[in-house]
């Protein structure tokens, strides 16, 4: 008896071992299951094998009918290729919690531009998956076993089996797509589909199904407003040219999250400067970012546009770059102002030569200025962006007429390492080597700038002759890239599991000269609604501009849709973040007060409001008039 069993077994593992499709099937499938451990919430099932597997059976089954001397070459390259696609998937949902697309694969060669923080993300174990390929290359290329190999990739599988194969895992991928295929949120249609299965849609599914383009006769302020709620404008609004002639600065902090304000750790104030300013001025502390796959980049988009990003791709690498984006820089320079934009990294980052001239800056100064001194991160640190920065706007302050200017932060950027010695707190040991312990310190070095910054506003007058505007542009501690110790930190913090309320929430603090107090506003906004708001301020119309933000001294209801990180579909009102299932019904709420779920908190007429004003500023922008190939901001490093 035992030995039949042995014997059996044998004849198993020769069977295996003799037809590749077997066994590279079982290997992509043991891949599959990694990424599925690592992105869905209930991990790898018996389920996996039925949605994963026929898509593999159906290339494998292709390479046994047609392929005959170098068979096994051709399975090699597809397990490569597949292979790729899980560590990408698994790569892209540590950052943006979504299923990566070939949208965002088109955007591959920035990995090599952020290469630490891309890095940092990667957990060794995915490694894992490229064990099989570097063995069967060491075996590839020694003699003695290229006759093997030849011999096994010569050998065919019976045609009506193969046929059979075919049709049945053909039929189980059509099975898998088309009843998930109505469903809004990313995540939860490629766990319907399967991850490869998903991908390939996406594809055919961009080239055949197209959203309605909203005629322009549709898109007006009025029926932007009716979206979002609430009630309609006052007539004459509170704070309106409250600070009118003054200059606007628009400070973009990196990474910074709004539970920062006021923390303490160990009785070291992390954020104290940003503090003050929270405590001295009008500060909204339930305020969101509105950015997308292009985070920094699409939070200057959003800020000085109020329109949404686009869905599939970073704002300064779609279409949107060849239009004449109405904006902020544009209003401020037809009320009289200057407008520059201060940045110490490459103006050929993330597109941004496209980005100015889009939104209709005058000048911009990069790294060609500030050069590479103090380096952190992607460029000079932080503290030579404000020592250069204020002396050229302290010019611009002499000159005959106000300006506006965005200053854009950088050296808190992940992976959030601050050079030796620039610390200014000692974190416990519990912190030490972990993304919430080197995020805390980088913050806290930012901080530390930025007091310089304030103390050489204050001594050039500027502080007392300009609108002053601080926000983050985005989360610094996405939820996905936190191991089980990070996020114990993270509960430690808050006294409570840490969500998605708190990940998105980012601080907006306004100062402005005779006219702010110490006031903490508590409604809903978000980084769409800052051009409306200051504009308010300056006594700047807007009612000519389509805008998709609202004034947040006079709007006390909102409606803001979120893209990229989240699944399509999910929006912050009044009292939560939603987040949908297949649909609306399924959907849940987290409470924005402490990320609790929430079964009350969004109506089903919102949901459908929110992929309405997306489509409409997707559709407005699509019909705006081309830019001219002409003009474009100069450089400031002519002023050197």
């Amino acid at each position: 008896m035992l030995q039949g069993r042995r014997v059996l077994k044998v004849r198993l593992w020769n069977a295996i071992k003799s037809k590749p499709i077997l066994w590279f099937s079982l290997i992509l499938l043991v891949k599959g299951a990694l990424a599925w451990f690592v992105i869905f919430d209930d991990g790898p099932s018996w389920g996996t094998v039925l949605t994963e597997i026929p898509f593999i059976l159906i290339v494998f089954c292709l390479i046994e009918w047609f392929a005959t001397k170098r068979k096994l070459l051709y399975y090699m390259i597809v397990n490569l290729s597949i292979t790729l696609l899980y560590f990408a998937v698994l790569m892209y949902y540590k950052y943006y919690g979504v299923i990566v697309t070939y949208h965002a694969l088109e955007q591959a060669d920035k990995v090599t531009k952020v290469g630490e923080s891309t890095y940092s993300l990667l957990d060794p174990y995915y490694l894992l998956i490229f064990i099989d390929i570097i063995i069967f290359a060491f075996y590839m290329f020694r003699p003695k076993y290229i006759a093997r190999f030849r011999n096994i990739g010569m050998r065919r599988v019976n045609r009506t089996a193969l046929l059979a194969t075919f049709i049945v895992s053909a039929a189980l991928c059509i099975f898998n797509i088309w009843p998930n295929h109505a469903s809004m949120n990313e995540n939860k249609k490629a766990e319907g589909m399967g991850i490869l299965n998903y991908e390939v849609y996406t594809i055919f599914a961009d080239s055949t199904e197209h959203e309605e383009v909203i005629d322009m006769k549709e898109i007006n302020q009025d029926s932007i407003d009716a979206l979002k709620g609430g009630q309609p404008p006052a007539a004459d609004p509170a704070l309106w040219a409250a600070a009118k002639g003054k200059n606007l600065i628009v400070v973009q902090m990196e990474s910074f999250q709004n539970f920062l304000i006021g923390l303490s750790i160990d009785g070291q104030e992390i954020t104290p400067n940003i503090n003050k300013l929270a405590a001295g001025d009008y500060y909204f502390n339930n305020f969101y970012t509105n950015v997308g796959q292009g985070t920094t980049s699409d939070a200057e988009f959003v800020v000085n546009t109020s329109l949404y990003v686009p869905h599939h791709e970073a704002a300064t690498s779609s279409e949107y770059m060849d239009k004449a984006l109405p904006s902020l820089p544009r209003l401020m320079s037809s009320n009289g102002y200057d407008t520059a934009t201060f940045h110490t990294n490459s103006v050929e980052f993330w597109n941004r030569t496209a980005l100015y001239k889009a939104i209709g800056f005058d000048k911009y100064y990069d790294q060609q200025f500030y050069g590479d001194d103090d380096h952190i991160a992607f460029g000079s640190s932080d503290e030579v962006l404000y020592a250069k920065t204020v002396p050229e706007l302290a010019k611009m302050d002499a000159q005959d007429k106000p300006f506006y200017a965005m200053v854009i932060s950088m050296s808190a950027h992940h992976p959030y390492r601050i050079p030796e010695g620039k610390d200014k707190i000692k974190l416990p040991k519990e912190y030490e080597g972990t993304l919430v312990g080197n995020y805390i310190l980088a913050q806290n070095y930012a901080d530390y700038a930025m007091g310089q910054f304030l103390a050489d506003l204050k001594t050039s007058g500027l502080w007392d002759d300009s609108v002053i505007v601080f926000y983050g542009d985005h989360q610094g501690l996405p939820l996905y890239s936190l191991d089980n110790k990070e996020k114990d930190l993270m509960e430690g913090i808050f006294g409570r599991e840490y969500g998605y309320t708190d990940m998105f929430n980012i601080p907006f603090i306004v100062h402005a000269p005779g006219v702010t107090s110490p006031k903490t506003f508590e409604q809903t906004g978000g980084q769409i609604d800052i051009l409306p708001t200051v504009a308010n301020l300056l006594g700047v119309s807007v009612k000519d501009q389509i805008h998709f933000g609202e004034d947040l001294m006079n709007r006390h209801n909102n409606l803001l849709p979120m893209r990229h990180f989240l699944p399509t579909g999910s929006f912050v009102n009044d009292t939560s973040v939603f987040l949908p299932g297949v649909g609306f019904e399924d959907g849940t709420n987290y409470d924005v007060q402490d990320n609790s779920v929430n079964a009350d908190g969004s109506t089903e007429a919102q949901y459908n409001a929110a992929l309405r004003l997306l489509n409409m500023s997707d559709s407005y922008v699509k019909q705006l008039p081309e830019l001219p190939e002409s003009g474009g901001p100069v450089s400031g490093a002519a002023s050197k």
